[in-house]
């Protein structure tokens, strides 16, 4: 699993999702525990945080990760996430196509793309 990967090779992680319940979601999933930060629907609301294209929910996930955006990677499956990375100054923005979009998630400025989070390698240099 891609998130056990990352966590062992000392990657951060966080998720960073529009929804209400994403902090439930992650926990019924079992999920929870692999995820060094979150940001949900719940925050951004109390935080004012526009929502995508605008990057503020992603940018908020980095600052908790205490990263900057130009050394984290962003994977998003929905145009509008894509944009937000990209304005965001993330450093890579890795499309997920899941039904023949790629073309589309590149114009909306992804630099990869992957069909499945199970195609992307970890490398522990």
């Amino acid at each position: 699993m891609l998130l056990k990967k990352l966590q062992q090779v000392g990657i951060a992680i966080a998720v960073a999702s529009s929804s209400e319940n994403c902090a439930a979601i992650l926990r019924a999933a079992g999920l929870d525990r692999l995820i060094d930060a979150r940001i949900d629907g719940l925050d951004a609301e109390e935080l004012g945080l526009p929502g995508k294209p605008d990057p503020a929910l992603f940018l908020e996930a980095a600052r908790r990760l205490g990263i900057q955006p130009p050394r984290a990677a962003l994977f998003e499956d929905a145009f509008a996430g894509v944009e937000a990375g990209r304005r965001g100054g993330f450093g890579r923005v890795i499309g997920v196509d899941r039904g023949h979009q790629a073309d589309a998630l590149r114009e909306h400025g992804a630099d990869n793309i992957v069909q499945s989070l199970l195609e992307v390698e970890v490398v522990d240099t």
